[in-house]
């Protein structure tokens, strides 16, 4: 991200509406904030990398919804009790199902899926569904 991001794009307060929110939630609109290396690195998921370690580190899951800021949560609604209920993962149902061309909700929905019909099975699913979304950059921007 270029330094001063925050004051660069004019970023209102975190909240429904505000334009950090925005684009958290819709990756395919333009932000201000990231450089070409950051929008080349978040194109080929290398910005994903560090958060390996996370996972060996036990904060984080292989599989698992997508972490979201403390704002986002609001936005879940009735489904935030699935979302709370699992570990955040590096790889989720919502990345291997078209990521940021899936609208909040159905990523929402997608997140309370995932907790709902949890398996070992399911988990192993997404992984192998997570190297092709990746390498073909489903839903990348």
């Amino acid at each position: 991200m270029h330094q001063n991001a925050a004051q660069r794009a004019h970023i209102a307060d975190v909240k429904p509406g505000g334009n950090l929110l925005m684009w958290r939630m819709r990756k395919d609109l333009r932000d201000p904030r990231i450089t070409w290396v950051g929008k080349y690195l978040r194109c080929w998921s290398l910005d994903e990398l560090p958060q390996l370690l996370n996972v060996l580190s036990g904060e984080m899951s292989l599989i698992g919804p997508r972490p979201v800021v403390e704002a986002e949560t609001v936005l879940y609604g009735d489904f935030l009790p699935y979302y709370l209920a699992a570990v955040p993962g590096l790889s989720g149902l919502w990345q291997v199902s078209g990521r940021s061309k899936v609208d909040y909700g159905k990523r929402v929905r997608l997140d309370a899926k995932y907790v709902q019909t949890w398996s070992l099975l399911a988990d192993l699913k997404i992984l192998l569904r997570t190297v092709p979304a990746v390498l073909g950059r489903v839903g990348a921007n």
